[in-house]
Parts: structure tokens; C-alpha cells; sequence
């Protein structure tokens, strides 16, 4: 009986304690809780304030002029005339730019401009393969190859205008000392200036994809090489086999970058040939500047502006589809 009245008591005591004790813990929980929201609402007002001028930025330098060149290309409207002068034309503007000779030919060029791509990556990881595997001094040989990249455009353009030069240029000069008693007239040919624009283009680039790929070759593991070398692979089936594959998402990476910067190529045309002769190194980028900014048709411009957006982005969509089957992850 002693034991049973004993273990009664402690499990009265028990619900007892709990009883109290339930009380307490929710007032505790209630006194913590608004402190705990408190210092969140204060983390989040921090952040909001730190990413501010990221936000301001982006909103007021490109998505407002991003809607704004969207709305205007279904108006008419001359920019010095203010915005009370703004009409609405609907598809006019569409309907004229499928007509517009000078700009299909600027996107043809720019298509043209695409092969850029190609060679500047081939060039620049045969570039990097010899560099990581052969050269001394690696660090030095980055930084020669990367200062065309860092480089103003302006001072590029016009030291390639100098050796480009018709009758006195370097090129032309080495070109005749050798037999050619006709060179070129390069940036001045209707037939070499778009050739000529894109071997510069092709200059400059390569610094920027050699760092990447060096940085790609580097990250392979040195495991793969060796089990090759056990195997009797040679150097050609190496590089095939394992560096193309392991390099696969930086050559997309690459790609996407670059084939969206020959589309948006346009201080080295400015500068180096101002879209000529007759419009042959002209690009969509450059039509639309002269469109908007010299012939004050910001309504016409904004629409080629939104075609851009539409081509680039279907681009990339393609190779993002495309992706799938060549790049290895």
C-alpha cells in the first residue's frame, strides 16, 4: 500500500509540474517570438539597403529603358519633340522594317560576324594547350595575349586603321616586298572590310578565351592523362577523348558569351569604318545608332532594338537545346 500511494503522489506531482510549467513556456515563447521577428525584420531591411543601389541601377538603366523601347516601337515619336508628341501606329513600324533593305543586309553581316566565334575559340585553345603544357613563363604569355583584350577599342581601331592603310600601311608594304604587287585595300575594300573588322575581332578575343580555357585545362584531373598514358593513348586521342570533353561547358560557356557580343559589336565598326564602304561592315547595332541618334527616328530604332532581343534570344535558346548533346558536366 506504501508503494502505491508513493507512486500516486509522484505522478500527481508530475501533472502538477507540467500543469505549471505549460504556462510558463508559452509565455516565454510569446516574449521571444516578436524580439525573434524583430531582429529578422532588421537582417532584411540591412540587405534590402546593402543591394539598393544594385536594384536602383538595374531598374532605372535597364529594365525602364527595356519597357520604354518596347512601347515605343508600336509609336511614332521624334525624341526633340517631347513625349506629347508620341502617336500610336500599332504594327507600322514592323511592316517597314521587314522592307528595310539596309537593315537585312546589316543582319546578314552580323550573321557573318558569328563566324568570329568559331575560330577566335579554336585559336585560343590550341593557344592554351600549348601554353599549359610546353611554355615557361606561362603567367607572362597571359598577360601578352590578355592586354589586346583590356585595351581601349578606340586605341585598337585606330592602330589597326594605320596598319590597314591602303598605300602606306605595314601590311600593305610587307605584302608588296614579298611580290604582291596588288595588296588588298583592306578596311577600304568592299570586299575585305568585313574580313578585315572580324580578323581584329578575332585579335582581341583571344586573350579573354585563353584565360578560360587555361583555367578549364587546369581543372582537369591529372588521373585521366595518366590512365590514357598506361593505355598507349597518344597525344591526339588524349585531346580528344578527355580534354575536348572535359572543356565542353566552358566552350558553351564561351559560345553563348560570344556569339551574344558579335551581335552587340559596335565601337570598332564605329571608330574603324563607320559602317562602310557602301554599308559593308554595317551591323544591326550600328544601323539602329544612326537610325536613333542621327536620323532621330528613336520609334523605328526601338523596333529593331526589340527584333535584337527576339534574335538573340532565339539563338540562345538553340543552344541551349543543343547543348544537351555535346556538353558533358
Amino acid at each position: 500500500m506504501g508503494h502505491t500511494d508513493s507512486r500516486r503522489n509522484i505522478r500527481r506531482n508530475g501533472r502538477v509540474n507540467k500543469l505549471h510549467q505549460q504556462p510558463t513556456a508559452a509565455v516565454a515563447e510569446a516574449g521571444t517570438k516578436p524580439q525573434r521577428s524583430k531582429q529578422q525584420w532588421k537582417e532584411t531591411l540591412t540587405g534590402y539597403v546593402f543591394i539598393a543601389p544594385m536594384l536602383i541601377g538595374v531598374t532605372v538603366l535597364m529594365i525602364m529603358p527595356i519597357l520604354a523601347s518596347f512601347m515605343l516601337s508600336f509609336t511614332e515619336w521624334n525624341f526633340l519633340l517631347g513625349f506629347k508628341k508620341v502617336e500610336f501606329v500599332g504594327f507600322a513600324n514592323f511592316e517597314k522594317l521587314f522592307a528595310d533593305d539596309i537593315f537585312w543586309k546589316s543582319l546578314k553581316n552580323n550573321l557573318i560576324f558569328i563566324l568570329v566565334v568559331p575560330i577566335s575559340l579554336a585559336v585560343s585553345l590550341l593557344l592554351a594547350v600549348i601554353i599549359n603544357r610546353y611554355v615557361y613563363f606561362k603567367d607572362m604569355f597571359k598577360v601578352i595575349y590578355f592586354m589586346p583584350y583590356i585595351s581601349s577599342v578606340v586605341a585598337v581601331a585606330i592602330v589597326w586603321q594605320v596598319l590597314f592603310h591602303p598605300s602606306f600601311g605595314p601590311v600593305n608594304e610587307f605584302l608588296r616586298s614579298i611580290g604582291i604587287a596588288d595588296p588588298p585595300k583592306w578596311i577600304a575594300d568592299l570586299q575585305f572590310a568585313l574580313p578585315s573588322v572580324m580578323m581584329i575581332m578575332v585579335w582581341i578575343s583571344i586573350g579573354y578565351n585563353l584565360i578560360i580555357y587555361t583555367a578549364g585545362l587546369q581543372s582537369i584531373p591529372k588521373d585521366f592523362y595518366e590512365a590514357a598514358d598506361i593505355d598507349g593513348a597518344k597525344a591526339w586521342h588524349k585531346f580528344r577523348f578527355i580534354t575536348l570533353p572535359m572543356l565542353s561547358p566552358t566552350t558553351f560557356f564561351l559560345m553563348i558569351t560570344g556569339i551574344i557580343g558579335t551581335f552587340k559589336v559596335f565601337d570598332l565598326i564605329q571608330v574603324l569604318t563607320k559602317g562602310g564602304p557602301a554599308g559593308s561592315t554595317s551591323v544591326v547595332v550600328y544601323h539602329l545608332y544612326e537610325t536613333a541618334f542621327v536620323n532621330l527616328k528613336m520609334s523605328y530604332a526601338s523596333t529593331m532594338a526589340l527584333f535584337l532581343f527576339l534574335a538573340i534570344f532565339a539563338v540562345t535558346l538553340v543552344q541551349w537545346w543543343g547543348q544537351r548533346k555535346w556538353v558533358n558536366y
